[in-house]
């Protein structure tokens, strides 16, 4: 086995990687099987906006017993849910973000925003904003089905700023909250000082274009060779079905409004993590937010290999342990 460079080994030690790592034969917990793994689809109202929700555990549900715990998975801007978080790729391993946690025993759910995917396409640009009032829908349903009025938050990108501010405005609605590809100012940002050259267009439009290319660049505009070619040719397959625009919003909060999330009132335990080249946001603006988190339960978090997808790219596998381990840790009694 070839042990990990000295600078590998100290960005892994913050999450507990480095064990693992070092522990040879290390084995992950034992897949769920197909016949076990129940999947199911629900709607969530907003208004006259009907909003898709897709679900996996293990086994079939009974409504409100709470069994387990659940985990709500947010996308981000530019690809709706399923294609993000329960990606098949053919001959490639293991992409779903979903099966992953089906197997470490949550209740998983997640959903397209306003305007994405199966989701009820309107006039608006599904802003961070409009975000907030989908995750307050969507919960609600999690919260009749399951009984349980509290779940993990997972969002990346502006899924994370979605959640983030879903967690500011119902703070009793959250347990855990975990941030991948998170950005706070926007400040240093190479991604984003790309992006607010369109800032004029994302203000009088409400969508913009989004086809192959776009997906394709998503894996290889920070670091190329980070991910494999395969996963997002993938999911375009998979995203471009429902079209090929998607909503301006997310682009202008994220170009022309940050910060859209204080964090001296994200009150939740809080990840926040990011992959070593991942071009969103600097380590100095993240630290910057993570040091402002009022709450002691927090971690953060930088995974080598990895650029902005930190799911679905090849070294995937630390994302999986990094989220679990978080999300696992045990009840703290109040000092």
């Amino acid at each position: 086995m070839t042990r990990p460079s000295r600078r590998t080994m100290l960005k892994l030690a913050g999450t507990g990687l480095a064990a693992s790592v070092l522990r040879k034969g290390a084995e992950a917990a034992p897949e769920v099987s197909a016949a076990k793994m129940w999947s199911g689809e629900y709607t969530a109202k907003k208004g006259d906006v009907s909003l898709y929700m897709f679900r996996k555990r293990r086994g079939a549900p009974r409504k409100g017993n709470g069994d387990v715990p659940v985990l709500f998975l947010v996308h981000g801007s530019s690809v709706s849910s399923r294609p993000t978080f329960d990606l098949t790729v053919p001959g490639k391993g293991r992409y779903s973000l979903m099966d992953t946690f089906v197997d470490s025993g949550f209740d998983v759910w997640t959903m397209d925003h306003e305007s994405y995917g199966r989701s009820t396409r309107t006039e608006g640009n599904s802003d961070i904003a409009a975000g907030v009032l989908d995750l307050a829908a969507g919960l609600d349903v999690v919260a009749r089905e399951t009984g349980r009025n509290r779940a993990h938050l997972m969002g990346e990108s502006s899924g994370a700023l979605r959640a983030a501010a879903f967690a500011i405005a119902h703070p009793e609605r959250v347990d855990r909250l975990v941030l991948m590809a998170f950005t706070y100012t926007g400040k240093g940002s190479p991604t984003l000082q790309k992006r607010a050259e369109q800032v004029e267009y994302y203000r009088t439009h409400n969508r913009r274009k989004r086809d192959r290319e776009m997906i394709r660049s998503i894996f290889t505009r920070d670091k190329p060779g980070t991910a494999d070619p395969a996963v997002a040719e993938a999911m375009a397959d998979a995203e471009l079905a429902f079209g090929d625009t998607v909503p301006t919003g997310t682009y202008l909060d994220m170009t022309a409004h940050l910060p859209v999330v204080d964090p001296q009132k994200v009150r939740a335990p809080t990840l926040v993590v990011r992959g070593e080249y991942d071009g969103i946001a600097t380590e100095e603006d993240l630290l910057d937010f993570y040091r402002q988190l009022p709450n002691g339960d927090r971690q953060f978090s930088i995974l080598p290999g990895l650029a902005h997808s930190l799911a679905l790219g090849t070294n995937r596998h630390l994302f999986w342990h990094c989220a679990r381990a978080f999300l696992d840790m045990p009840h703290i009694d109040s000092a």
